[in-house]
């Protein structure tokens, strides 16, 4: 940027000093590398150091003035003590004519965002400047604050006066490169894209315009691909929990980081982790590695900066399971057992007709057809041939050792108790049907020699790795969870046991409940306000923007039919993957209705003094209504039952919006 424009943007600027400080280091001291909070001016008065400040070097000695942007990098170290005068400043382009001119790319070569550097010719004028801005500086009150702002502008205009007769080194700071440092220093904190255009002094429209051009993907889509990488290394290199590292990289719910993982990477993270270790294995045994020339090719993102942007894997999370000998070749024996069994009996299994939903085996054994095509009844031999999307799987017509991994809510809604489950939330609102069950750690990561032990007859799982893991156990249903309703959901469970009438009432029941529900709000005057449910504290808040979130979600906007505020429910309806948007402190009352549900877990923050939190209307008036995150998290039958009475009572309970 020329000096004039510099000048004329010196001339619209607003501009705020937030510190001024004088440092003193001794020859051979050191200052680790660090992120200039602000734009800041550095002009040392005695001594010598060299200084990099985003890898470009600085010898620097006395009368040395340094200019350099927020959220550089600066290091120092000293040579002969050192003496300098630091000056942080926020400043932005006041008039709206300098402002919208619809030229964007000033916005980054402002006089604010410039590193350059020079030894004045009159070197003793800006000491005297600096000199009466520090001794303003620590004067309390208001007045004294107007004086420094003034005593600024001399600074700068002495500073310009003297820069128009020198050849300064000028180099724009470059906003990506800022930005792509952050995020690889502080991927584990909750990061929004206003969080980083704040930081950095920009506005959140061209920093992601400015990143993507660079880098191809938009700062959060990069921050998730930077998680990834370093959770797929702890994946492959660590035997840590898979909970443990959805934290260490920056996600508490480690189902949605899941999620996350397999949309991203394309594999679940227990499948990545078995394939993974699995080709390891191959490698480390050269007589073997013919039997796979098939190398994995997973998406690559950049991690990459300083000046250069390079690509590097992207990935992350782990399921720990112990592969011992002994578990596999109890798996092999119990296998071998079942099928010696079976010829045993000189019976063959029975096939469903895909055409008529019946079928006979060699003994002509009647097969009677459920209400749901393609699943039948064994009379004789007390099995039922159940369809699934593994194929069909005999399973005993009325199993008595049940194991089920996180569908649990729904077996106990139909008035089963399994012998073992996956780990469940203390406060679920079923805890207590599952009192004496055995646990089997979170039901991504199963123990199969548990479940060797406890001798099944029937496995329920919910995704194709525990699938994969437990299969040859005993008789395993997959349900594909995620990609059923509750209602389907249940019903799918329910075939299994040959409970479709238990079913159907149970969900005839819950129809008549919400819609009681829905009259008591109705007249209330409450069913045609608007709610809102988050997650989070300081540094972020989540914003639930989907009917199948878990959160009080389902209970809220699914089945009473309740709406969120415009910007939300718009999103809501909508069909996507996306779970929530993270926004702000700031910008959150936008987001909040008239009605605020705040899911809480134990150590969350304590937002009772943030004054934006207590200004906003819900929270002002004493309809925020706290949600117990482990009560809230499942969406099963007996859980939403559970959660409507909750939340209804609750609406009533609130003071009415005046």
């Amino acid at each position: 940027m020329h000096l004039n424009e510099q000048i004329k943007q010196w001339n619209q600027a607003a501009v705020k000093i937030l510190d001024i400080r004088r440092v003193i280091l001794k020859a051979g001291e050191e200052v680790e590398p660090y992120d200039l909070p602000a734009n800041g001016f550095m002009y040392a008065t005695r001594g010598s150091a060299w200084i990099v400040v985003d890898g470009q070097e600085h010898e620097v000695n006395s009368f040395y003035m340094l200019h350099a942007a927020k959220g550089s990098r600066l290091q120092l170290q000293v040579r002969e003590e050192f003496e300098y005068v630091l000056l942080f400043y926020r400043a932005f382009l006041a008039f709206p004519n300098i402002r919208n001119t619809g030229r964007w790319e000033q916005r980054w070569s402002s006089p604010f965002a410039q590193q350059y550097a020079f030894i004045p010719q009159a070197p003793l004028s800006l000491m005297k400047h600096l000199d009466h801005l520090e001794k303003a500086w620590f004067q309390p009150g208001n007045i004294e604050r107007l004086f420094v702002k003034s005593l600024f502008y001399q600074f700068i205009h002495e500073l310009m006066h003297q820069l128009s007769a020198e050849k300064s080194s000028v180099t724009i700071s470059d906003p990506v490169q800022h930005t792509l440092r952050y995020l690889h220093d502080n991927y584990r904190e909750q990061v929004t894209l206003d969080d980083l255009a704040e930081r950095f002094n920009y506005s959140s429209r061209h920093l992601s315009m400015q990143f993507k051009q660079k880098t191809g993907s938009s700062p959060i889509d990069y921050l998730i691909q930077i998680r990834l990488a370093e959770a797929r290394r702890m994946l492959i290199k660590s035997n840590v929990t898979l909970r443990e590292i959805a934290v260490e990289v920056g996600y508490t719910d480690v189902y949605y980081f899941s999620r996350l993982f397999k949309k991203h990477v394309g594999i679940s993270p227990i499948r990545y982790q078995q394939r993974v270790r699995q080709q390891e294995i191959i490698e480390d045994r050269p007589l073997e590695s013919s039997e796979s020339s098939i190398g994995w090719k997973w998406k690559r993102g950049y991690i990459g900066y300083e000046n250069h942007y390079q690509y590097i894997d992207g990935g992350s999370t782990p399921m720990r399971r112990k592969k011992t000998t002994s578990g596999i070749f109890l798996v092999a024996l119990l296998s071998l057992t079942m099928l010696l069994a079976a010829c045993g009996a000189g019976s063959a299994t029975p096939m469903a007709s895909e055409s008529t939903g019946a079928s006979s085996n060699n003994n002509n054994t009647t097969v009677a057809a459920t209400s749901e095509p393609g699943n039948q009844v064994n009379t004789d031999s007390g099995t039922r041939t159940v369809s699934t999307v593994k194929g069909d799987v005999v399973v005993p017509a009325n199993p008595k050792r049940v194991v089920v991994l996180y569908l649990q809510g729904d077996v106990v809604a139909l008035g089963i108790k399994p012998i073992a489950t996956s780990d469940v939330y203390d406060g679920a609102a079923y805890k207590n049907e599952l009192e004496g069950v055995n646990s089997l750690g979170t039901w991504f990561e199963p123990n199969p020699e548990a479940v060797i032990d406890l001798d099944p007859d029937l496995i329920i799982v919910p995704s194709e790795e525990t699938y994969d893991l437990l299969k040859d156990i005993a008789p395993t249903v997959y349900i594909p969870y995620e990609k059923l309703t509750t209602e389907e959901r249940l019903l799918n469970i329910a075939t299994i046991f040959g409970k479709e009438q238990e079913a159907e009432k149970l969900l005839s029941d819950l129809n008549s409940k919400v819609d009681e529900s829905k009259k008591i709000l109705a007249n209330a005057g409450i069913l045609d306000k608007t709610v809102s449910i988050v997650e989070g504290g300081f540094k972020g808040m989540v914003i639930v923007e989907s009917k199948q979130f878990g959160r009080g979600s389902q209970a809220v906007y699914e089945y009473l039919g309740m709406k969120a505020p415009e910007v939300v429910q718009q999103k809501i309806e909508v069909v996507s993957d996306a779970a929530g948007s993270t926004v702000s402190m700031e910008v959150l009352p936008e987001y909040v209705g008239d009605y605020l549900f705040r899911s809480t877990y134990e150590g969350m923050d304590n937002l009772s003094d943030n004054p934006i939190w207590s200004s906003i209307p819900a929270v002002k008036e004493g309809r925020l209504i706290e949600i117990d995150f482990d009560f809230f998290y499942y969406s099963d039958v007996y859980s939403i039952n559970k959660q409507l009475d909750f939340v209804v009572e609750h609406l009533l309970d609130a003071p009415k919006v005046k």
